[in-house]
């Protein structure tokens, strides 16, 4: 279960309500009257690290806006297997595509950290979604952006190999930390996350490190997986085979 978070003024809510909107890129630059008339129906929920959000197959009852925090959305198998379809930061949406398309949620939604949510009833963001063209416009861009984005997970599945979407995924996730690139563990968590996120299992993953780390692209340390061949790893990340 949600824990309710510190109690707000409704003058502090609304101010706090309206900087998680403006952080969203497609509702950033919505008139600020349907920014406050979204922020006025907005109820904030706090999360720990591991609790679900909501379930695979749950009736959607609400739009959610991740203020703080890191989530993973995932589907699962008849057999087990878990399935990453999203890994969502602060200014991201999530539950919006059930909400319009009037179906349960597509899959289960987990807080991998402490994570601080804006929930928006379903029937009320229906509401205003009538009523304002601009928020309209708006979600109808963010919907064709998640198609695109879903577009490429199954290009990468069934098209690319496990090493070539470990190095896609690495680069993408690559910070400089003094003179090195590496990827620090927070953003993968663990092998078996990492697994998920890639679509393989980690017996796989971890052959597949092994076989960039031999060919002297990557280092994996404890703590941190050091880029040593950007351009090399850029190479096997656009390899189709």
């Amino acid at each position: 279960m949600s824990t309710d978070t510190p109690a707000l003024s409704e003058s502090q809510r609304m101010a706090r309500a309206k900087q998680a909107l403006a952080a969203v890129r497609c509702f950033a630059g919505l008139p600020d009257r349907v920014q406050v008339a979204i922020a006025s129906i907005a109820t904030l929920r706090h999360y720990d690290a591991g609790q679900i959000i909501y379930l695979e197959g749950e009736p959607a009852t609400a739009v959610f806006i991740l203020e703080s925090g890191w989530v993973k959305a995932t589907r699962m198998s008849p057999e087990g297997r878990e399935q990453a379809m999203l890994f969502l930061r602060a200014g991201e949406i999530f539950g919006d595509i059930a909400v319009f398309t009037d179906t349960p949620y597509p899959g289960t939604v987990m807080a991998l950290e402490p994570s601080d949510v804006w929930v928006i009833d379903r029937m009320a963001i229906l509401d205003l979604v009538a009523r304002h063209q601009e928020l309209a416009m708006a979600v109808i861009r963010h919907l064709a952006e998640r198609v695109l984005y879903y577009v490429g997970l199954v290009e990468d599945l069934s098209l690319r190999s496990v090493e070539a979407r470990l190095a896609h995924t690495l680069l993408k996730h690559a910070q400089h930390s003094g003179d090195r690139l590496m990827v620090p563990r927070r953003t993968w968590t663990t092998f078996d996350e990492m697994a998920t996120r890639l679509g393989t299992v980690r017996d796989v993953l971890s052959r597949a490190l092994r076989t960039l780390e031999e060919e002297g692209l990557l280092k994996v340390e404890r703590h941190q997986i050091v880029i040593l061949d950007p351009a090399g790893l850029t190479a096997r990340g656009d390899r189709y085979d």
